[in-house]
């Protein structure tokens, strides 16, 4: 808490409606979802700051604002099943677990898909799945999907998450080269797209077969 008795959490939450995210439940879930626990202990103190902080791998736990405008844009009832690309930390999918039915999340470093997944379910999050894999490929056996969130940039959407949503269903990435991204919603009307630009966001590549290159052997074994 802090000396006015206000937590960092409702602090953080104060500022993301300051800046323009105006949907109560995508502020509520930011609300309920402890970032303190997907950060290391020594970075406990800076946990709810509107900053994007280091988890290791050359990987971050995306700024909050980013992560509420991307499950904003998605529109979410607490129907839809979702998948996500890049779990990360876990912190992304346990936003979007508090306001849909099912997420399924695929990260293709093995570490840190075990330790999100073991995050998520200490926390209670059973309606999330963690996959490791390529999720540039996306997660066929469950789609269709009515929202998918990309949580790393390419120089367009990769073919197969096309594939995999739903008609009618959202899609958000970042797209662009590396220092040019821009936030695209993508809504899907039966063979056509609807983009719309969210802003400028930075985000790191989105690797796998059908992102922008492969992790290097090495480091996946």
């Amino acid at each position: 808490m802090t000396s006015s008795g206000v937590s960092s959490r409702e602090k953080l939450v104060v500022e993301l409606r300051n800046d323009g995210i105006s949907d109560e439940r995508v502020l509520a879930a930011l609300g309920r979802v402890p970032r303190d626990q997907f950060v290391s202990e020594a970075l406990h103190d800076r946990a709810y700051e509107n900053v994007a902080l280091p988890i290791g791998e050359g990987q971050t736990i995306s700024q909050p604002y980013v992560v509420a405008a991307m499950v904003q844009a998605l529109a979410l009832t607490g129907r839809e099943s979702v998948l996500e690309v890049g779990t990360g930390s876990g912190y992304g999918a346990a936003v979007l677990a508090e306001l849909a039915a099912q997420v399924i999340s695929i990260e293709l470093r093995a570490e840190l898909a075990s330790v999100a997944s073991a995050r998520l379910r200490q926390l209670h999050y059973g309606n999330v799945t963690v996959l490791q894999g390529d999720g540039s490929q996306g997660w066929r056996e469950s789609a269709p999907y009515d929202a998918i969130s990309v949580t790393a940039c390419a120089p367009e959407v990769p073919r197969p998450l096309l594939q995999q949503l739903r008609n009618g269903g959202r899609l958000v990435a970042p797209i662009g080269p590396p220092k040019r991204q821009h936030l695209i919603l993508f809504e899907r009307a039966d063979t056509r797209l609807h983009a719309r630009d969210l802003g400028q966001v930075r985000f790191v590549p989105l690797l796998g077969v059908a992102g922008i290159q492969l992790l290097d052997k090495s480091r996946r074994n």
